[in-house]
């Protein structure tokens, strides 16, 4: 029995390697695997840091432990603080409703339990993240457009 070989239209195959890289971008996955018509494809990205000589040299050896706003030591995992809020999935944070709208809130902010504080972008979809307890917003621990993990602090709220 004779077997079919796959043969692909090579610029189609590009076109699905950069969506597949695309969907990575987005979603903040690290790789996505996809098989059709027998042609297995896999991106993956690098997540390997490099630095370079004089930034390690810059750091000092023993270095003090960060403040919050409140002037006291950071825990040494934001998860495990009683008003941390944390992400529901994976997916890519954004700290306002439009990229030229004001942030939702500011550290110092005083939010409501159920106000809105941040959005995530997961398979396109907009999810909106909301405050767990009402109170006063110590720390906001991502930045605009970072990638998120499942269960990572994103703020303190006390």
């Amino acid at each position: 029995m004779a077997r079919e070989k796959h043969q692909s239209n090579p610029s189609s195959d590009h076109e699905t390697i950069r969506e597949l890289a695309e969907l990575l971008h987005e979603t903040g996955l690290s790789e996505i695997e996809i098989e059709r018509s027998g042609l297995r494809l896999r991106v993956a990205k690098s997540t390997a840091v490099t630095m370079s000589a004089p930034a390690m040299a810059a750091v000092p050896p023993f270095a003090a432990p960060a403040a919050t706003a409140a002037g006291g030591p950071a825990a040494a995992d934001p998860s495990s603080h009683p008003g941390a809020v944390k992400s529901p999935m994976v997916g890519t944070v954004y700290r306002s409703p439009e990229p030229s709208s004001p942030p939702f809130v500011e550290v110092g902010a005083t939010v409501t339990e159920g106000q809105t504080v941040l959005i995530i972008e997961a398979m396109k979809t907009m999810n909106h993240i909301k405050a767990s307890k009402s109170g006063t917003v110590r720390e906001i621990l991502v930045e605009n457009e970072q990638p998120v993990e499942f269960g990572e602090a994103l703020m303190i709220i006390e």
